[in-house]
């Protein structure tokens, strides 16, 4: 399997999940902005949405989409415990923060790295992402990982989206639950192996 990634971008979740489930994965760096693979290949035939991940299988489907990818990875190794099994209720709530990690952390995060922002425009999205944040605060309180006391597919995707945090110089501070769940997360082997491999560490 080949996953297409930018180095520290949000396909680093899927990537990490990989190392995480013991998967070897083939790493193709693409260039963004010029929708080009490192081999110098139109990224557009491969993703048709122009962003990255992009998750292509051995028969040559494509998957897109971090949760979609996570959930992927982890159910090639279910001994991995990245994800619950298929249909339970704690799948449901791996889903339900696969979800809000996607809507309500990377998009509104995400969207400071739009170089038209201007310092007004980028106060009030503080504030909304301030707002996002409150509550996974709160539900970190007395939590090791978002589910509880185990790592799943969600935190390698809520990690990716908070380590963004650094380069948009937003101070977690105001949030301990969450700066101490960022750096604990962040201390794991894989997740350390994870980004020096993508040239972050």
């Amino acid at each position: 399997m080949k996953l297409f990634y930018s180095p520290g971008a949000c396909s680093m979740a899927p990537h990490i999940v990989s190392r995480e489930a013991g998967i070897n994965l083939d790493l193709v760096k693409v260039d963004i902005p010029n929708k080009k693979t490192q081999g110098g290949d139109d990224y557009w035939k491969v993703n048709f949405k122009g962003y990255v991940p992009a998750l292509q299988l051995d028969n040559g489907e494509v998957l897109t989409e971090v949760g979609v990818i996570c959930q992927y990875l982890a159910d090639q190794k279910p001994e991995s415990g990245l994800a619950p099994k298929a249909g339970t209720m704690e799948r449901y709530r791996l889903m339900e923060w696969l979800n809000f990690v996607a809507a309500e952390m990377h998009k509104q995060l995400g969207a400071l790295f739009n170089p038209k922002y201007t310092p007004e425009m980028r106060e009030v999205q503080l504030g909304v992402i301030g707002r996002r944040l409150k509550p996974l605060e709160e539900k970190l309180a007395g939590k090791q990982y978002l589910m509880g006391e185990k790592f799943s597919a969600a935190d390698a995707y809520a990690f990716t989206i908070l380590n963004w945090c650094k380069g948009l110089k937003i101070d977690l501070s105001p949030w301990p639950n969450i700066k101490a769940y960022y750096e604990r997360v962040g201390k794991r082997p894989k997740i350390q192996e994870t980004m020096k491999a993508e040239g972050l560490g």
